[in-house]
């Protein structure tokens, strides 16, 4: 087991990496200060570690689980509020600890259920999808989607400890298990071209999912955004780096409806589509848009395009974006690969060419 510790002052809190050690009670329990646990997890999930999680918790607390539908259309307020009723007719005190047992759907919905009960309360990780325990569940952001945009309505909410067992990789399916590794080729683009080179030698037996090249995709990872949250928490500057490809991955998400393109499809081409539009503005070369979309298609991600949208549809669904400010459009590009930044003045034509060149 690794752990790492994100340095947030009064909000620094340890991730705990490792194989099997959801079961280990010694992690999770110094966690817990109340004697009230509400579990929230999800139809796939909670049949496969739910029960490993209870034999954790032993019979130190009063428990209670609440069962989510599987899929993206659950981040949303009506299933917010189905949390919220059912805590109040237990009822949860103040005192009460919200685990979030899942992908990223869960953790972001748990997390935003337990920063409004009560004004706030304290809540677990427990990620279990590849996208989750590299990202969603790190840094504290949680929040619920809306027709007109995702993650539009949420809140920071830093949680006490996340506990990344990467056994509940062995369940995950190989569209889910791609999804994540486009968060991970993320911080390489980002901020470390020497990582991209390492995942590009690496990337048959990561899609193989050969142990120690998981453990180290997780760790690099959760290392790399642990030390742009430590710097940034509430995304007032350099932590805006990490949506990287999400301007156009949200837009293609609510597109298509949620769910239809998972998250990590939908990062993994806005990326690509930032490349083209850092080569088109002069960034970058055709070539770095090429190597973007080998390491993309390696990891089994789209890079075709997306279809049946228009381009001035995803157009308009960019401007509801939470880093639009003053009515601009603030993009996350690359001024090379390895380095990325925030332009603001990128010409509207440019914009266009490039959703024309990737809506089929």
């Amino acid at each position: 087991m690794k752990t790492l510790n994100i340095d947030l002052g009064h909000h620094s809190y340890p991730i705990h990496i490792g194989k099997g050690i959801m079961s280990n009670s010694d992690l999770i329990r110094p966690h817990i200060h109340g004697q009230q646990v509400f579990v929230i997890s999800n139809e796939i999930v909670a049949p496969l570690y739910l029960e490993r999680l209870l034999a954790a918790l032993g019979d130190h607390y009063v428990i209670a689980t609440h069962i989510l539908p599987d899929g993206e259309q659950t981040k949303s307020l009506t299933h917010a509020e189905a949390v919220f009723t059912k805590m109040l007719e237990l009822p949860c005190d103040r005192g009460v600890t919200v685990i979030a047992l899942g992908g990223g759907v869960v953790g972001d919905l748990a997390g935003f259920c337990a920063a409004c009960y009560q004004r706030g309360v304290k809540f677990i990780q427990v990620p279990t999808t590849l996208l989750s325990q590299v990202d969603s569940s790190v840094g504290g952001k949680t929040g619920v989607n809306h027709p007109l945009g995702k993650n539009m309505i949420g809140a920071f909410h830093q949680p006490e400890v996340v506990i990344i067992d990467n056994q509940t990789l062995d369940s995950l399916d190989a569209r889910q298990f791609s999804a994540g590794l486009a968060e991970v080729i993320k911080y390489a683009l980002l901020g470390d071209i020497q990582f991209l080179g390492w995942l590009e030698e690496n990337m048959p037996a990561i899609v193989q999912r050969d142990e120690s090249a998981i453990s180290e995709i997780i760790e690099r990872s959760c290392r790399a955004k642990s030390h742009i949250v430590a710097q940034d928490e509430k995304e007032q500057g350099v932590r805006a780096l990490l949506n990287l490809g999400h301007t156009f991955g949200h837009a293609i998400e609510n597109a298509k409806g949620y769910g239809v393109w998972l998250h990590g499809e939908a990062v993994g081409l806005g990326m690509l589509m930032a490349a083209d539009l850092s080569h088109r503005i002069g960034m970058i070369s055709a070539a770095d848009v090429e190597r973007v979309g080998d390491i993309l298609a390696a990891a089994a991600l789209p890079v075709k395009g997306v279809a049946d949208v228009d381009a001035s549809h995803l157009r308009a669904l960019m401007s509801v974006d939470k880093k639009v400010m003053a009515g601009k459009l603030r993009l996350v590009l690359y001024r090379s690969l390895g380095e990325a930044e925030i332009f603001d003045t990128v010409p509207e034509a440019q914009i266009m060419e490039t959703l024309e060149r990737y809506t089929l």
